[in-house]
């Protein structure tokens, strides 16, 4: 039994006619006559009563007419669900990203994937931009929000999706507080709260780098995994750190950020995917990226 023979016989029960169920499925009469008989040979059950005047249905052709429909109505569900899955409209997607991208544009992606395609489910996992590398080559995530430079990633897909310049945050009680901005070479003398470097390496590569080129070796009193963290202990006036801008949107009794001088220092947000992904969901994602990437929303909006 095919789909197509129930779609006959519900025809032929609808109309009680075999002329005009022909006509509504655009085939011959006989032809549709000898599918409906071979049908009920086939399930051992008679569903019409024809006459010479008319077609009834049966009791087994009654209890089959409400099998058919939902046979064939759930068939139409599973096409269409396979079309908006080859779509990339429905799914799951599995996001790393890292601790710092919640505070930037990363929000508006996660927003706008959820308000466009609200049947893909986001299972969403916080990790290190190392972590991400190795998920994704274990197939635990699908695609990641990290901060580059990265190790060992030279099979993945990586771009660049926005630059944010990196700002001092101080104790509010910091002589330096009180300037609009502060040059690099003027942190020489605070302590330095960093993200350990096996957590973050480009990071904090960066970071030590920054103040190499401001002509001093940074006097690191504390390491932090998590930007919240260090922020925190800025505001118990354990030391200073270097942080990407969008970081101001954490606002933190005892915490002052402040711009660094021109030419200011920047990170870079990027996006991480494998490149041999056929996920129509993973395109999907990829796009909205792109285009909030585009967009001139505000950092944290």
């Amino acid at each position: 039994m095919e789909l197509r023979h129930l779609r006959y016989f519900v025809a032929v029960a609808e109309e009680l006619h075999f002329g005009r169920a022909a006509r509504r499925l655009g085939i011959a009469q006989p032809p549709l006559s000898q599918q409906i008989k071979a049908l009920e040979e086939e399930i051992g059950a008679v569903f019409l009563k024809r006459t010479k005047r008319q077609v009834d249905l049966t009791a087994a052709g009654r209890v089959f007419l409400i099998e058919a429909r939902k046979t064939l109505a759930q068939a139409e569900q599973a096409v269409r669900a396979a079309q908006r899955a080859a779509r990339g409209e429905i799914g799951q997607l599995s996001v790393g990203f890292v601790c710092s991208a919640v505070y930037g544009k990363v929000p508006s992606i996660f927003r706008l994937m959820r308000s466009r395609y609200p049947e893909v489910s986001l299972l969403l996992q916080e990790l290190t931009s190392e972590e991400q590398v190795e998920a994704m080559k274990k197939n635990e995530i699908d695609i990641g929000l990290i901060r580059p430079p990265l190790q060992a990633a030279e099979s993945l897909a990586l771009r660049v999706i926005w630059r944010e310049p990196l700002m001092a945050a101080l104790p509010a009680g910091n002589p330096l507080s009180l300037q609009e901005e502060i040059a690099v070479e003027e942190l020489a003398q605070e302590s330095f709260i960093l993200i350990p470097r096996h957590v973050a390496p480009g990071f904090y590569d960066q970071s030590i780098r920054i103040c190499a080129q401001a002509g001093f070796s940074p006097k690191i009193v504390q390491e932090a995994r998590t930007t919240p963290t260090i922020v925190s202990l800025i505001a118990g006036g354990m030391g200073v750190s270097l942080l990407p801008d969008s970081l101001r949107s954490l606002q933190r009794a005892g915490v002052v950020y402040r711009p660094l001088r021109a030419p200011a220092p920047a990170t870079d947000m990027a996006v991480l995917w494998r490149p041999d992904d056929p996920s129509p969901t993973l395109r999907s994602f990829l796009e909205i990226v792109w285009e909030v990437a585009e967009s001139r929303t505000p950092e944290g909006q």
